[in-house]
């Protein structure tokens, strides 16, 4: 697997480059928990005297969640501490022009703590983590990020006002692949593929899946952590350039429970540190898996139920895994079997690889990469094997593998107590991530449903 060398530019390249600029303002922005951006315009010559420091970013980013609900079951901010202000340092190298924002300049940040060292609880810097312990290993990891997403003739004002009900998608019926309906939505399908790449987050492949208004991506692979910040900027990206056309995505993992869910797979594969060598392949071993790649996958086999909540964040997410659509119930392997929880991927030199299917498109990516990355390092320092054959068929038949959790609340639980959990991302931050999934399960117990209206009104 080798891919186009990014395009990046030096420090003080950027420096000139901004400061011949007629823009006058600069866009920068961080991921939360749950791999919402968020973000601000910075005047230019603000940005410019922060860029070699760092800015204030209030500490709330981490203490509430999706809906700007605050945490009162979290520690690292709070009422308790007052949420005071977090540093966060950008980062030059993700340095970009927003092509449907007048080009105007756009990088990433990451927290760090009061002595300038990586927060704990910042999803950027749990990748970079343990890229660098990847690399400590000997090991480049490279990532591509694949989403399925639906698509609605709506707006946020109009989805509202309709109470998210009887919404209009973009195309109608069942049709994958089809050429016919991506050529009814030629300019926004151009648009994204042209606009995203200006973005420098290049475009492998986009078509329709199966469902109506659905499609799907797959980006550019690259290192893990371009690969996590490509496709954290997908998401926000897609919608911002959806809305010109009157077309609002959604990324839930789950929105009817008649069509298939959608997924968020990432493929990945270990090089040696130059980028020579695709340390998962070997002609000699069946299915050119070499043993380094034995053990990643046995280590993400063994992890995987301790740390679903990387890759099932929501309560949604888990009406996603059930049988018979197209998404992983059990932690099993597979040689090219899309039934599976990984899927191995057995080609040339270059393109031998495991695809984790487990992932949804509602994930944080830099939280569902590390998880892959970190699990598939544990199998690697353990030496741990393989202990089952490659699933033949339908992987949900398979009687010899447990069930994953089946809810947020059963995997978070298991998640905060698992010794794996916290020997791979370290007991502050599996303690703050499950406290706030938890927080999920207490808001949506607190929830009346439409299906509990239609069940139980009438006749209870």
């Amino acid at each position: 697997m080798t891919s186009k060398m990014d395009i990046s530019k030096s420090y003080s390249e950027i420096i000139k480059e901004i400061k011949k600029s007629d823009i006058k303002k600069v866009k920068v922005a961080v991921s939360d928990i749950d791999g919402v951006l968020r973000g601000k315009y910075l005047n230019k010559d603000k940005f410019l005297s922060i860029l070699e420091g760092h800015m204030a970013f209030c500490s709330v980013i981490f203490g509430w969640d999706s809906s700007d609900n605050c945490y009162d079951n979290t520690t690292y901010t709070g009422w308790h501490t007052g949420y005071p202000d977090s540093l966060v340092r950008i980062d030059p190298s993700t340095y970009r022009r927003v092509p449907w924002d007048n080009n105007v300049p756009f990088f990433l940040g990451e927290f760090e703590d009061n002595n300038h060292k990586p927060l704990e609880v910042c999803p950027r810097q749990l990748l970079k983590k343990t890229i660098s312990k990847a690399n400590s290993m000997g090991f480049l990891p490279l990532s591509g990020m694949e989403f399925e997403w639906f698509n609605f003739k709506e707006t946020p004002k109009s989805l509202n006002e309709k109470g998210f009900q009887n919404m209009e998608t973009l195309t109608p019926g069942m049709f994958g692949y089809s050429i016919i309906r991506s050529s009814q939505n030629q300019l926004f399908f151009n648009t994204l593929m042209d606009e995203m790449g200006e973005f420098n987050v290049p475009i492998e492949g986009l078509h329709t899946e199966t469902g109506p208004g659905v499609l799907e991506v797959a980006l550019l692979y690259s290192t893990s952590l371009e690969a996590a910040d490509r496709a954290i900027l997908f998401k926000t990206g897609a919608k911002e350039i959806a809305n010109r056309f009157g077309i609002m995505p959604t990324f839930m993992a789950k929105w009817n429970p008649n069509l298939p869910g959608c997924s968020g797979h990432i493929h990945q594969s270990l090089w040696d540190l130059n980028k020579e060598n695709n340390l998962f392949y070997d002609e000699t071993q069946p299915y050119k898996m070499s043993k380094t790649f034995r053990h990643y996958l046995a280590g993400q086999l063994k992890c995987l139920p301790d740390i679903l909540p990387f890759f099932a964040p929501n309560i949604n997410s888990y009406k996603r895994l059930v049988e018979g659509y197209w998404a992983p119930t059990k932690s099993t392997w597979g040689v090219d079997n899309r039934t599976t929880a990984f899927r191995v991927l057995s080609g040339s030199s270059k393109s031998t690889r495991i695809e984790v299917r487990i992932s949804g498109s509602d994930v944080n990516p830099y939280l569902a990469m590390s998880a892959a990355i970190a699990s598939g390092l544990y199998g690697i320092e353990h030496k741990l094997e393989l202990d089952t054959d490659p699933i033949i068929g339908s992987a949900y038949n398979d009687t010899k593998c447990e069930r994953l959790p089946r809810t947020l609340y059963e995997a978070a639980n298991r998640m905060a107590e698992s010794k794996i959990a916290n020997e791979l991302f370290g007991s502050a931050f599996v303690s703050h991530f499950a406290n706030t999934r938890l927080w999920e399960c207490k808001e949506f117990q607190k929830s009346v449903t439409d299906w509990e209206l239609k069940r139980y009104f009438e006749i209870t």
